[in-house]
Parts: structure tokens; sequence; C-alpha cells
């Protein structure tokens, strides 16, 4: 069984504001970075987004998602809150495929596949991602009851698992020419939830 536990602390000053990081893991790997805005108060429940790894978006600005945009946006909105937690998951590359295996999808999305289409296609699963060190990390700083910035169930169905009270906050609708499609997919092959809290978009 998997057991999180904090490796590391700091304080750190940003352009979005100042925080406090924390690194989780299981024996020294690094599963989960907390960027934490405030600290627990009485009957409050913090802001979380849970955000997955993603070099091409967060890093490279690639228009080929909506990473980009959702990481800035989160760590906008933290800086906003009393309270406000973005939990940044490093293995979640690529829908925890992983950064090799992403761009490979890539070169097949360009011949014509989907998203999911090109993964199964590689033998690979459709989202490998858990979520389990995010719930444990969460446990750590504090937090049992919060609000989701998410559109994707999945996210929200794992932290209710695992015991955590979850109200959901939409996020997103950052479409472009070039993410509509991969947008398209999460929404009627993945199950996303519409960004604008109505329901599921498409």
């Amino acid at each position: 069984m998997l057991t999180t536990t904090l490796l590391a602390s700091c304080e750190l000053p940003t352009s979005y504001g100042d925080f406090s990081l924390h690194v989780f893991g299981d024996d020294g790997r690094e599963d989960v970075i907390a960027l934490v805005h405030g600290g627990p108060e009485a009957d409050q429940q913090p802001l979380v987004r849970l955000h997955s790894a993603c070099f091409t978006g967060d890093v490279l600005a690639s228009l080929r998602c909506d990473c980009g945009p959702q990481l800035d946006t989160a760590v906008r909105l933290m800086a906003k809150e009393k309270h406000g937690v973005l939990l940044y998951l490093p293995r979640h590359e690529g829908r925890g495929i992983g950064l090799v295996n992403k761009i490979k999808a890539y070169a097949l999305q360009e011949a014509g596949m989907d998203t999911v289409a090109a993964n199964v296609h590689l033998g690979l699963p459709t989202d490998a991602r858990d979520y389990q060190a995010a719930a444990q990390a969460l446990r750590l700083l504090g937090v049992s009851s919060l609000r989701l910035a998410t559109n994707n169930p999945a996210k929200i169905e794992a932290l209710v698992d695992a015991g955590l009270t979850v109200e959901r906050v939409p996020h997103g609708g950052f479409v472009s020419p070039h993410n509509s499609e991969y947008l398209r997919v999460k929404d009627l092959l993945m199950g996303h939830l519409d960004a604008t809290g109505g329901g599921r978009a498409g």
C-alpha cells in the first residue's frame, strides 16, 4: 500500500503571491508537490486543484491542450483564497503514461487519431492516473473537506472514495482552434464535465 510522507518544505514567494511549498512522496519518490496559500481555518473548505504534470503545456506553452492556462488560472485563484492548495502531480504526465509515450501519441494524433484511440493503439490505458497519493497529501495538510476546481469526475470520485468531502468548482473553458478537438474528446469519450457547471459539455 502506498504510504505518502512529507519529504521537504519551504516558503516560496512568487509573482502570484506568497506560498509555502511541500513535497510529498514514498521512499524518496516525488509524487505530489503542494503549493499552499494561507492555512486551515475553522469551518473553511480550501479551494484545491489537482494538476497533472504537462511538460508541453505547463513549460512550453503548447496549444495542443488546455493544461498551461488551467495551471496559471489555478495558481491565480489560490493566491486570492484565504486557504488554497495546488497539488502538482509530476507522475501524471500524459494522463500517467509518461512524456515519451505522450509524444508517441501526439504523432498518432497528427495522423488522424484522437487522444483515446492513440493510447489504445500504443497498447496503453486511456487514463493511468491514480490519486491515492494526492488524497494522502491533503490529509497531511490538514484538509478533510474541500472545494475542488475540476471538470474531471474521476478526481472527485477518487477523493470521495478516500474519505474526503468534496464540492466541485468548475474549472476550464480554455478553448482554442488548436485544442478544441482534444477538449471534445475529454468531454464525450472521457466523461469530463462542462466548465460552466451545468453538466457535461458537448
